[in-house]
């Protein structure tokens, strides 16, 4: 079966290694991520599988984001806006622009789904509008 996106294993790991850089100094998205994360190489590695599971079909990815997601406690709806904002300057810096356009447009879907059912940073159910 053809990937779904055409991009190579080492592109998918290049924006992944570039997105958490900027994850980590984001004042919003830091925190959060610093409450869960303790060792960056290990939660790459699985985001990386979970691109590679998505992108080009393989099945390499073993979770449930929607589960993990909701469990943290600390991840709200808004979140999203911010992470996919800061996603979408990585793949367009990283990628040409057809193939950041086409990762984008997934990460959107996956981002709006991954966003139904949580909380506001202010506290209210809301589902954002993310693009």
């Amino acid at each position: 079966m053809p990937p779904r996106i055409p991009v190579t294993v080492a592109q998918i790991e290049t924006v992944v290694a570039r997105f958490y850089a900027r994850v980590r100094v984001d004042p919003v998205l830091g925190p959060v991520f610093a409450a869960h994360v303790k060792d960056w190489p290990p939660h790459e590695a699985k985001i990386v599988r979970f691109w590679r599971n998505a992108l080009l079909l393989e099945r390499c990815y073993n979770g449930n984001p929607m589960q993990v997601h909701a469990a943290a406690g600390n991840v709200k709806s808004d979140h999203f806006a911010v992470w996919l904002s800061l996603f979408d300057g990585v793949l367009h810096e990283e990628l040409p622009p057809m193939l950041a356009a086409s990762w984008s447009a997934l990460a959107h879907r996956i981002g709006r789904g991954l966003s139904y059912g949580l909380p506001s940073s202010c506290g209210a159910e809301m589902v954002p509008n993310l693009g």
